[in-house]
């Protein structure tokens, strides 16, 4: 019995092998470099050393437990892949608008942990450094009051918002696109 398994098993184990292989090219940085990897591309059409972005992100499912949020992630891959292609950080202007079950990935460690068994906020510091290269975070004050959660419990520099559909509103009359990501 245990050997037929073993026997069905290989091809997958196979298959499995280059995908493995495949995601050795993903590598963190240049801007944010314990996070957000990317792989080298050869373009059909490069990007213009000129180009701009505006791009808001729409965040509404909570991060794997231990693990960074994976649309918080996206927005730091999305920093290191277009400055790897040569485009200058100054021209990225990214938001990230959270509600929804995420809504509690935006809380202090305090909050966090009262909500998720003790564990530790592991979107905490990523949220810090991608402030740091002034992406704006938004919570949805609608699905805060849901979660109860207060301005208080908020990590520093996330901003309140009526509503995600309210932040969405008012950053697409700022020129913001939406990543459909």
């Amino acid at each position: 019995m245990h050997k037929t398994l073993l026997v069905a098993l290989l091809p997958l184990l196979a298959l499995a092998q280059p995908a493995s292989a495949q995601m050795e090219n993903f590598k963190p940085g240049p801007v944010f470099t314990d996070f957000g990897p990317t792989a080298p591309v050869e373009q059909s059409e490069p990007l213009a050393a000129d180009s701009t972005f505006h791009i808001a992100f729409d965040v509404s499912t909570a991060a794997d437990p231990d693990k960074i949020n994976r649309t918080i992630e996206s927005a730091a891959r999305f920093i290191n892949m277009q400055v790897k292609a040569g485009v200058p950080e100054e021209n990225i202007h990214l938001a990230i608008v959270v509600h929804g079950g995420a809504s509690v990935d935006l809380t202090n460690q305090n909050f966090f942990a009262a909500k998720k068994d003790g564990r530790k906020n592991a979107s905490a510091a990523a949220i810090a450094q991608l402030q740091d290269h002034g992406v704006k975070f938004y919570l949805c004050g609608q699905s805060a009051a849901a979660n109860g959660i207060s301005n208080d419990d908020l990590l520093p520099g996330v901003k309140m918002s009526l509503s995600a559909m309210t932040a969405h509103a008012l950053l697409q009359q700022q020129g913001y696109t939406i990543n459909p990501f």
